[in-house]
């Protein structure tokens, strides 16, 4: 019997698992004729709020709205200004850095670790000057970027601490305040795009939910130049459906990515490996292998019946949109965009298409 194709993600196959849930809170929200700021998203925050441990979930458009109301909420009280030092990975997605820059404040990027692929808490305290106000972690492919040493030197130096969470749903989170995406492809994806942002900080809070809406503390009086960005009820609905499984879903994807670690036997293909107990920690969003002959690889997978994805061709520094960067030098970050090819890992994989993925990349 001939193998199907296996896609690298199929959103059908996910929003299957729980349809009759999903269309069920979807018809409620058409029927109630509420669509905005209304109870549905109420409900949603709150329990997100309880999901992450924080006191405070703040809704709002997408992950990147997210990320830059989020440290614009600092900059309205003071504690970040203009031209303020942000330490950044230099391997993350743009979305990251375009929070920054949108902010006006200064992205600083530090080198990630090969074999891990997050940030380096080496490298981070030589790259604080008198004018760094925050260190930005960005939990990449899923897997935990914060470290005891993280912790300890934002507390020495006296800096803010922020997580980019785009790709964290269901990790532990330690800063002031951490950015959501639920774009449809994350671990809790929505039908379309939406975010959020969390806090203990009730001031943080009230402050980035004005933002979100125009500015507004209450209707029609603005305090701040705000902007549009409000998750809607429907989304909120369907978001909550999916949260009552998201570490059901997330256990799964630790399966699968086990399976692969235990079982990728290929001397051309590199597994950066976790540190100790992070395969229990890690919520797996992406499972990348690095790989020299990455095209190669990829179109070898490819005539063998697997679709793998590139996370991410170009780094942020290299792009045309930061030309000021783009003589600069970071031989790690572009060694991994070189280099990484992401395999499907998800809730809906079965152990026989996870040892196709497997069988495939070992005949490499």
């Amino acid at each position: 019997m001939e193998r199907q194709p296996i896609e690298y993600l199929s959103l059908k196959r996910v929003t299957d698992m729980h349809a009759e849930e999903i269309r069920k809170a979807a018809n409620e929200v058409i029927d109630s004729g509420w669509y905005l700021q209304g109870k549905a998203v109420e409900n949603f925050e709150r329990k997100y709020a309880e999901y992450t441990g924080k006191k405070h979930c703040i809704s709002c458009a997408n992950g990147l709205d997210a990320l830059t109301i989020m440290l614009r909420a600092y900059v309205e009280i003071g504690l970040l200004h203009k031209g303020d030092e942000v330490i950044v990975p230099a391997n993350t997605y743009i979305a990251t850095i375009l929070s920054v820059t949108a902010n006006r404040l200064s992205p600083v990027l530090v080198e990630p670790r090969y074999d891990t692929l997050q940030i380096d808490d080496s490298l981070i305290e030589r790259a604080i000057t008198p004018r760094t106000r925050a260190i930005l972690i960005v939990h990449l492919y899923g897997r935990q970027a914060y470290t005891s040493r993280i912790g300890d030197i934002c507390r020495r130096h006296q800096l803010l601490l922020f997580e980019d969470c785009a790709q964290g749903h269901g990790l532990e989170i330690h800063g002031n305040a951490q950015a959501h995406s639920f774009y449809p492809g994350k671990n809790l994806g929505a039908l379309g795009d939406a975010g959020a942002v969390t806090t203990n900080d009730e001031r943080v809070s009230d402050i980035i939910r004005a933002l979100g809406n125009y500015g507004s503390s209450r209707k029609y009086v603005f305090p701040y130049l705000g902007r549009n960005s409000r998750m809607d009820e429907v989304q909120a609905a369907i978001l909550s459906v999916k949260l009552r499984y998201l570490d059901e879903d997330n256990a799964r994807r630790r399966q699968i990515a086990q399976y692969y670690i235990d079982n990728i036997r290929s001397d051309k293909v590199t597994i950066p490996m976790p540190s100790e107990g992070e395969t229990q920690e890690s919520v797996w969003h992406i499972f990348p292998v690095l790989c020299e002959n990455r095209d190669h690889l990829q179109q070898h997978l490819k005539e063998n019946g697997v679709q793998t994805v590139i996370h991410y061709p170009i780094p942020p520094h290299k792009q045309a949109c930061y030309r000021e960067w783009n003589s600069l030098s970071f031989p790690i970050t572009e060694r991994i965009h070189r280099e990484e090819l992401s395999l499907p890992c998800n809730q809906t994989l079965t152990w026989e298409e996870a040892k196709q993925v497997v069988e495939a990349v070992n005949s490499f």
